[in-house]
């Protein structure tokens, strides 16, 4: 799921998802930690910031995207300085970005159909089934 500095503030999985799931002890996937580079635009936390907050939560693994040379280092860089953040840490990386995630304009997968492939392909979804069709006819 996606867990990152920004998530928080606007339809957060991390306070609405994420405590159900560790109530019940279901392993937790990380995710969309830079949400694909278009947190890192708001200017306000750093890629390494970025992953030690998501490391930092109550997940199975964080995943992240690696495209490039610069970004695998960048990951490594991180494993090797993290620390899991203390709830102070926290607190502060969330009020770094509270302004620039209030409406979710760089958590655009939560917000747009950008990356909503099934959007762009209704195809795939297939025609409505026989009992729909005689229920709702076209």
């Amino acid at each position: 799921m996606p867990l990152n500095v920004m998530d928080a503030h606007f339809r957060s999985f991390g306070q609405m998802v994420l405590p159900e799931l560790v109530k019940q002890q279901i392993g937790v996937l990380g995710m969309k930690s830079m949400a694909d580079g278009v947190i890192l635009k708001s200017k306000t936390v750093t890629p390494i910031e970025c992953l030690h907050y998501a490391l930092s939560l109550p997940t199975a693994v964080v995943i992240t995207g690696i495209d490039k040379p610069e970004v695998l280092d960048q990951a490594f860089e991180a494993a090797k300085t993290f620390h899991p953040l203390n709830r102070e840490q926290i607190a502060q990386l969330s009020a770094k970005t509270k302004e620039a995630a209030a409406t979710g304009k760089y958590e655009i997968y939560k917000t747009t159909s950008h990356h909503d492939s099934t959007a762009k392909h209704a195809d795939w979804l297939g025609g409505d089934t026989p009992a729909v069709q005689k229920l709702a006819p076209a």
